[in-house]
């Protein structure tokens, strides 16, 4: 059996790993040229519903300038719409699409079918092994 790692070559070696993960299901996405920013916030949107531009760049920690590029990239490409405040005519709401939740939709749907399919090559055992990983990776993550 292989001695376990020092926690610096361990800390190391999952970066490297998660990165690379990451990178290759960042790939897998639907037919349409969207920066990941781009589609971050799309699918922020269609996760948690409308917000304000203000909320979007707070959220996504960029600039209101960077966001209303954002917004402005997703709305021409027909993926969000901004609607006006009922309440207050200067504040908008940007909402996705129905296209937009469509290329989210797709996305998600290829990155879990690429994800399935690296995991279908994997033993029971080792993917018990990754089960048991991923509730070790959210307690990494946890605030």
């Amino acid at each position: 059996m292989t001695p376990p790692l020092s926690l610096p070559a361990l800390s190391s070696e999952l970066r490297g790993v998660t990165m690379h993960l990451s990178r290759r299901l960042r790939n897998e996405r639907a037919d349409i040229d969207l920066s990941d920013s781009q589609f971050s916030v799309l699918a922020y949107l269609v996760r948690t519903g409308a917000h304000t531009p203000n909320e979007l760049s707070v959220w996504e920690h960029v600039t209101p300038p960077s966001m209303n590029r954002t917004i402005n990239a997703l709305e021409a490409a027909g993926l969000v719409a901004r609607t006006p405040d009922a309440s207050d005519g200067r504040k908008v709401f940007v909402t996705a699409t129905e296209n937009g939740c469509g290329v989210v939709k797709e996305t998600r749907r290829r990155r879990d079918a690429w994800l399935h399919s690296r995991l279908s090559a994997l033993t029971p055992d080792e993917r018990r092994t990754l089960e048991e990983a991923t509730v070790l990776l959210r307690k990494i993550v946890a605030p």
